[in-house]
């Protein structure tokens, strides 16, 4: 009569079996890493753009999707009345997700990334972001300012092999953005990326014995020559230079870079 007893392994192993069913779907619903919101750097391999062996310079692989439709963002900098600069991301087929990041990476979804002369700054989750001087001071300082846009899973969105990215120039960091400007200089802002000039190429009119101040950044290794005063200086890559010097002399003296052989801008001095 003791033998009937065996027969309970089947119902065993049928809760076990159900017990398997029921945890399997609890792992249902959003695509995501098995991590808290923000602590997985895990790269989805999903149908959402495809994955490049190339990086965006700082470790994030690309995810190239198609133009059509792609993410777009523009950046805009603007002084702050009481400490630094009010940065402003408007952005176009994308939407900001700081609730799934860490999670699979889905068309359209996702962070922004701040980086200040080539260099992390900070992440972003909306269209708005303050950057206060205290966060400029202790990054060593800079001006030219890039936004690009990231994925739940920390990889960069990407169009044609090159990271969604806008810059813009904060001016001179080391100095208040309120500090009434220097009557006698003239600052002529210029940043390459991409093998383009920004802003375009065109003519500068400086008076005659004024100063004049280039700051030009570079995504690249070059150099900068100014035509007729021979004022030369090294562009580091990601780095922004300062050349400064007097305009005495009359005439039109171009501005260019020696390796990519481009034309920055053109000083007319009168």
């Amino acid at each position: 009569m003791t033998r009937a007893r065996p027969a309970a392994r089947p119902a065993l192993a049928l809760l076990t079996a159900a017990v398997l069913v029921l945890g399997a779907g609890a792992c249902g619903g959003r695509a995501t890493t098995h991590h808290k919101p923000g602590t997985s750097h895990a790269e989805d391999t999903g149908s959402n753009g495809r994955l490049l062996k190339a990086d965006d310079g700082d470790g994030h692989r690309l995810r190239q999707v198609d133009a059509d439709g792609a993410p777009e963002v523009d950046l805009a900098v603007r002084p702050d009345s009481e400490d630094g600069w009010n940065v402003h991301l408007t952005v176009r087929d994308f939407r900001f997700t700081p609730d799934s990041v860490g999670g699979g990476a889905l068309a359209g979804r996702g962070h922004a990334r701040l980086f200040l002369d080539g260099h992390p700054l900070a992440r972003v989750y909306g269209a708005w972001f303050h950057l206060p001087e205290s966060l400029l001071r202790a990054a060593g300082g800079g001006t030219h300012l890039t936004a690009g846009l990231y994925a739940d899973d920390h990889t960069a969105w990407a169009v044609g092999s090159a990271p969604v990215r806008a810059a813009a120039t904060l001016g001179d960091a080391s100095a208040s953005p309120s500090a009434p400007p220097d009557d006698d200089t003239t600052t002529v802002d210029i940043a390459i990326e991409d093998g383009k000039v920004s802003p375009a190429p065109g003519r500068t009119e400086i008076a005659k014995g004024r100063t004049v101040r280039l700051r030009v950044h570079s995504d690249r290794d070059d150099v900068l020559h100014v035509h007729g005063y021979d004022k030369e200086a090294r562009l580091p890559a990601g780095r922004t230079v300062t050349v400064t010097f007097t305009a005495d002399r009359t005439g039109l003296f171009e501005v260019e870079t020696h390796e990519s052989d481009l034309l920055l801008t053109q000083l007319v001095v009168r």
